[in-house]
């Protein structure tokens, strides 16, 4: 062999090698996956103006299950009604948000374990003086609820309501019930409570005696049939809650 034949080895050897090396000392691409979460969820998922970044109670649990299970939770802002066909149509690969476990959800979307549980409340206008136990003692009356949510399919089933409407946030739905334009909403207790408490909703009160109808379970949620994310983040999610992190999440927001 030639003696350049020889150092052009030599010097492709050496570049090989270091290569190598520079290879294995670089850290591991950590795994991401897309969570899919609202900005007009508070106290469990919001758009805080000063970041513009999603917050909330859902949020720091996303991010706390991505630690315990190994990966990243990159949020991506998703407006309520279009979580689900964004997780089946492969846009998200998780959701988390206020989203409560109902068995028309489970036949296109698999839950985990809960990590909250909660139901509805009932609103109306600051001044009303009526009393309201159910939802029975508004018959006749126009209510609201927020698309895409139980609630609005829990009105409908009754039935004995003049007319049920729509609204793509409980800010719009508040705003009707402050204005008059409907009787009555309602929607997740925690958030309207908070938001409320916030000053965020102005005009309108939680019914106290109010009676809930439809408590239930907070999850994470996956697509349908995939299994081993869902067992990885239910190990997570147990893992959490053993060590105390999910306590401390849900004391900051104030749950």
């Amino acid at each position: 062999m030639k003696i350049y034949d020889l150092f052009k080895k030599s010097i492709f050897g050496s570049v090989l090698a270091v290569s190598l090396a520079a290879a294995a000392s670089l850290p591991a691409q950590a795994e991401t996956l897309r969570v899919g979460a609202t900005s007009t969820g508070i106290p469990f998922t919001f758009l805080d103006i000063g970041s513009n970044e999603i917050q909330g109670m859902m949020i720091d649990t996303a991010h706390a299950i991505g630690d315990a299970a190994g990966f990243d939770a990159v949020i991506e802002q998703t407006v309520f009604s279009a979580l689900i066909p964004s997780l089946s149509g492969n846009k998200i690969d998780i959701i988390s948000a206020a989203m409560l476990r109902t068995p028309e959800r489970e036949k296109v979307v698999d839950f985990t374990d809960p990590v909250y549980a909660y139901g509805e409340a009932l609103i109306v206008k600051e001044d009303d003086t009526g009393s309201y136990s159910s939802l029975d003692d508004l018959q006749g009356e126009i209510v609201g609820a927020q698309v895409g949510t139980v609630f609005v399919d829990l009105l409908q089933e009754k039935g004995y309501f003049k007319d049920v409407r729509s609204y793509d946030s409980l800010a719009d739905l508040s705003r009707d019930v402050a204005l008059g334009r409907i009787k009555a909403g309602i929607g997740d207790e925690p958030i309207l409570a908070y938001q409320i408490q916030q000053g965020n909703l102005k005009g309108v009160k939680i019914v106290p005696d109010y009676q809930q109808e439809s408590a239930g379970e907070v999850s994470l949620v996956v697509r349908k049939g995939d299994d081993e994310l869902k067992e990885r983040l239910n190990k997570a999610i147990q893992q959490i809650k053993d060590d105390g992190t999910l306590d401390e999440i849900l004391k900051k927001w104030g749950i």
